[in-house]
């Protein structure tokens, strides 16, 4: 458990430098995030044969970080729509 922990935190962390631009992520946000691309790297690899998802494989290691880099993004349009409307909602 504690392995997945730090795999996932690893793995966000990895995403965040591949995603261009600043991310306001808190270090939570990030391991979280990072725990969500691990399954889904876990998943697929699962998927396609190549082991566990619990176990950690190359491939599933290249899935879970496109997957996290891709859950930054949603997390960041996700944050910047409620930035958006809280400023409306103050004018």
């Amino acid at each position: 458990m504690i392995g997945f922990i730090v795999a996932g935190l690893v793995i966000g962390a990895l995403a965040r430098l591949i995603k261009p631009g600043r991310q306001n992520l808190s270090l939570i946000a990030t391991l979280l995030l990072g725990l969500a691309g691990s399954v889904i790297g876990g998943v697929i690899a699962s998927a396609l044969g190549t082991g566990d998802i619990f176990e950690l494989n190359v491939l599933g290691f290249i899935v879970a970080v496109i997957a996290a880099v891709l859950l930054i993004g949603v997390a960041e349009s996700l944050s910047g729509r409620n930035k958006a409307a809280r400023n409306r909602a103050v004018r």
